[in-house]
């Protein structure tokens, strides 16, 4: 060895790094585990602090620490994973999905739980659950909405909305009003869209909303009302008050909106006004002539004759009800109408009921936002600005929004996606909470009633506002037997995802205004899906209600054919047991059902095995005549048994 690796070997101290932390003043003794355990405060036995097995299993840092008993736990938003929910009770997942499939809900652990299945839950534990919710981008959304003082309040043009029966002529009304043609559009000259439009009168503007007249718009029409400042309802002086001219008076009325009845086509032989003012007065309609205060107008929409009348007393009820909005703040309002353009993406006609919009601005609505990159006015003008009472039509959503829906102008984009995906959240937790829900009721339902059918359909339209007045019309259809279920809907052209959801969910689908992509197309082909293409909404109705029909559980007669006495029996090996019979009135058929009567009570009711005259199988016997009969899985007959022969006819519906 070396010399160097002897002084190295031989100076070399195993002791020199204990005497040096003896010596060092900030060095802190080890302490052993029962030490440590006194500082913590844990509890533990000698077996643990020793570090020994207990019963042959080694300890582990867990059984080191007492047990920590959560008494309460909070929820921060309106739904709770059942991962989150094990952190905050501290159970496992395992158990807590055991206690929900008790409950009759079947969750995996990324499943969302609504507070009342969660508080649920947590007290099967011994836990209080409460809501703490956080402040949500809908709460800052809301706290953006302050109320104008009357200093910054400025008038506004009225906002009306032209309603009333099917064909008593609105359209025609608001095309003389505003010189242009709507209806040749139209198919079969029903108006079938929500139209926006602005007229200047005196110097003056008046926004117009025509909404359709057919019952099937029902919705549209509401919608169109809680919009408005000023309803004219269109009677026709022919034909007079008719049921949807009732449902009109209605929605006004729910919106608490003035009416202006506008008596149409008094151009006519045999128009009849007062005829009209007399039906209305069945409902509180009362003209100002007969010492009322509804104002009622005789108007011609063909030759233009009280027209003006009619604007002038538009705008003169406008000054009684002093419109005002605040044009210096962010627009607030509502979307008419939606639908997904080919080639400008998602366009919604919007009506700005507060502020200024701009071009530039980030807008949500519903559970759509986007920033707004260009609008087009009512008469097809591009615009940059759009103040209170202006219709425009808005380009620049990511997706399609809801006609319906309130839009708002916010600051920022990190804001309007947060707003959009709380609200899609909250959607889906709803979701999970009906179906949960419903699955229950229809189970107990089933159980009570009978099968209940469901017809299945998804609904592809041009504009979100057919997709809503065809949801409504078929769904209506539903009866006790058969229950119209819309499972998807929404707008543009049929897609392939549509035709598999038909598939999964054996729906049929229906297209109005829109046809399948060539993906669709093949798909449908290929998979047996029923898609029907609709332009009227009457036919799509008639097709379902036939669709319906044939969905129906046949209804059954029963047709009694015959009795036969059972006379003799035998036990014949191989087959079995063979009753002789003989036939007191009617027929004993081979292919019919058979009940065996034993006083009277039913013992046995199946179908016959053999029917024979002698050693030949027959297909019928006739009263008066012997026969062998045998009974199908049966062989308890007896001498004085009577066989009861009959068929089941079925009944259409």
């Amino acid at each position: 060895m070396p010399t160097v690796e002897k002084e190295r070997v031989s100076n070399y101290d195993p002791n020199k790094k204990l005497r040096q932390r003896q010596h060092d003043p900030e060095h802190q003794p080890v302490k052993n585990r029962k030490q440590l355990a006194k500082d913590s405060g844990l509890r533990m036995d000698d077996d643990v602090v020793r570090g020994r097995r207990k019963k042959g299993k080694q300890v582990s840092a867990q059984q080191m620490m007492a047990p920590i008993k959560i008494e309460t736990a909070y929820m921060t938003a309106e739904t709770i994973t059942v991962r989150d929910l094990t952190e905050r009770i501290g159970k496992p997942a395992g158990e807590i999905i055991k206690k929900l499939m008790l409950l009759g809900i079947m969750a995996t652990i990324n499943q969302e739980l609504d507070y009342d299945t969660a508080s649920l839950v947590a007290s099967e534990f011994g836990v209080t659950l409460e809501m703490k919710l956080d402040k949500t981008a809908e709460d800052a959304l809301s706290a953006e909405n302050v109320e104008d003082s009357d200093e910054q309040l400025q008038p506004r043009p009225p906002v009306v909305t032209i309603m009333g029966h099917v064909d008593h002529g609105k359209t025609s009304l608001l095309d003389y009003i505003r010189k242009t043609k709507v209806t040749a559009g139209e198919a079969g000259g029903i108006t079938q869209h929500i139209g926006a439009y602005t007229a200047h009168v005196s110097g003056r503007q008046i926004t117009f909303l025509d909404t359709p007249g057919h019952e099937a718009f029902t919705a549209m029409r509401a919608r169109g009302t809680q919009a408005t400042d000023i309803a004219i309802l269109v009677v026709a002086a022919d034909d007079g008050v008719m049921p949807q001219t009732i449902e009109s008076i209605h929605h006004a009325r729910a919106a608490k909106c003035p009416i202006i009845v506008a008596i149409n086509k008094i151009d006519k032989p045999d128009a009849d006004p007062d005829r009209v003012k007399q039906g209305l007065t069945q409902y509180e309609l009362v003209p100002e002539e007969w010492g009322g205060d509804t104002i009622m107008v005789p108007v011609s929409a063909k030759t233009g004759e009280g027209v003006d009348d009619l604007l002038e007393n538009v705008l003169l009820m406008a000054d009684m009800l002093e419109l005002r909005a605040n044009p210096n703040r962010k627009a607030r309002g509502v979307i008419i109408e939606a639908k997904l353009d080919h080639s400008r993406g998602a366009v919604a006609t919007a009506l700005v009921q507060n502020g200024t919009l701009h071009v530039g601005d980030m807008v949500v609505a519903g559970g759509a936002y986007g920033r707004v990159r260009a609008m087009v006015s009512s008469r097809g003008d591009k615009v940059k600005t759009a103040l209170p009472s202006t219709p425009v039509e808005l380009v620049g959503f990511g997706e399609v929004p809801e006609a319906g829906d309130e839009f708002i102008a916010v600051e920022d984009e990190k804001l309007a996606r947060q707003v959009v995906e709380e609200r899609a959240a909250k959607a889906r937790a709803s979701m999970v909470k009906n179906s949960s829900a419903s699955t229950l009721e229809e189970l107990f339902g089933k159980m009570a009633e009978g099968e209940v059918k469901d017809l299945n359909i998804i609904i592809k339209a041009d504009v979100q506002g057919s997709v809503e007045a065809v949801k409504q019309s078929l769904e209506k259809l539903s009866n006790e037997k058969v229950h119209v279920k819309t499972i998807h809907s929404g707008v543009g052209g049929v897609t392939e995802n549509d035709v598999m959801l038909a598939g999964i969910d054996h729906a049929i689908i229906i297209g109005f205004n829109v046809r399948p992509d060539a993906k669709a197309r093949a798909a449908a082909e290929r998979d047996g899906i029923d898609i029907r293409y609709y332009r009227i909404i009457y036919q799509a109705i008639e097709d379902v209600e036939k669709a319906m029909k044939g969905l129906l559980s046949p209804e059954f007669k029963e047709n009694l054919l015959g009795h036969a006495q059972v006379r003799n029996v035998f036990r014949i090996t191989g087959v079995g047991v063979i009753a002789g019979g003989y036939v007191t009135d009617g027929k004993i058929q081979r292919n019919a059902q058979v009940r065996l009567l034993r006083d009277n009570v039913v013992v046995f009711e199946g179908k016959l095995s053999s029917l024979q005259r002698f050693k030949d199988a027959v297909r019928e016997v006739s009263e008066g005549y012997e026969c062998g009969v045998g009974l199908e899985n049966y062989s308890d007959i007896k001498e004085g048994d009577v066989i009861e022969c009959f068929l089941m006819e079925q009944i259409e519906q």
